[in-house]
């Protein structure tokens, strides 16, 4: 009985280390983009794709596995240091944050109707109605 109870904790275990985050775009969008363009697009330090089209970043809620993964792995910084950043530009006006949504099936929904979203999900959720940039 142990071992199984073992087993299961530990399968349970990998599946959480082995999640990836894929960052998706509509299928029309012929930008390529590294993760550090990427991450400039979410911290608001470009507001643009590199073919120079507007790019609206859209995150998940702050309580989704999906974006804890995000911030660490792509922007390399964790929920305070995120707050903290975006506090500070705010109150000095220079930047809003990007708009959030609930799930991974809100982002693809706004992805796959509009070629200027850039967003995140859990790459389990992936579906052929987006194209992946790249995954964290």
């Amino acid at each position: 009985m142990k071992l199984k109870l073992c087993f299961v904790t530990l399968t349970l275990m990998s599946h959480l280390a082995i999640a990836d985050i894929a960052v998706i775009v509509h299928p029309s969008n012929a930008n390529a983009m590294d993760a550090s363009a990427i991450s400039r697009l979410f911290l608001g330090k470009s507001k643009k794709f590199p073919d120079g089209t507007v790019a609206i970043p859209l995150n998940q809620a702050e309580a989704s596995s999906a974006t804890g993964l995000f911030n660490s792995k792509a922007l390399k910084k964790s929920s305070s240091q995120l707050k903290a950043y975006w506090s500070k530009l705010v109150f000095t006006g220079k930047g809003t944050p990007p708009r959030s949504v609930e799930s991974d099936i809100d982002v693809l929904d706004l992805v796959a109707s509009n070629p200027n979203i850039i967003g995140y999900i859990d790459s389990a959720a992936l579906t052929d109605k987006v194209k992946v940039l790249t995954t964290f």
